[in-house]
């Protein structure tokens, strides 16, 4: 079910030129048109759709860089709330 909500925000969130659709769950989203800012926004609606803080420590690039490594990164999170 995260896998679906992950890719859910990823379509109205991550501006990607290519449809979320089309991805596989280990593609790499910048290579899918993902940029900082869009990184930005996604942050916020992951946060707020599943009610969590991701750490400054979990804000580079390898955090967002596919849909599973959000997922890991959610899971994660939201196991420890």
């Amino acid at each position: 079910m995260t896998v679906q909500k992950v890719r859910e925000i990823l379509e109205k969130n991550g501006r990607l030129s290519t449809p979320v659709t089309d991805l596989a769950d280990d593609s790499d989203l910048y290579n899918a048109g993902l940029t900082s800012l869009a990184t930005v926004g996604l942050m916020l609606a992951l946060e707020d759709e599943f009610n969590i803080e991701i750490p400054d420590s979990m804000l580079g690039r390898k955090t967002f860089s596919s849909i599973q490594s959000i997922v890991d990164v959610v899971e994660q999170l939201t196991q420890k709330a």
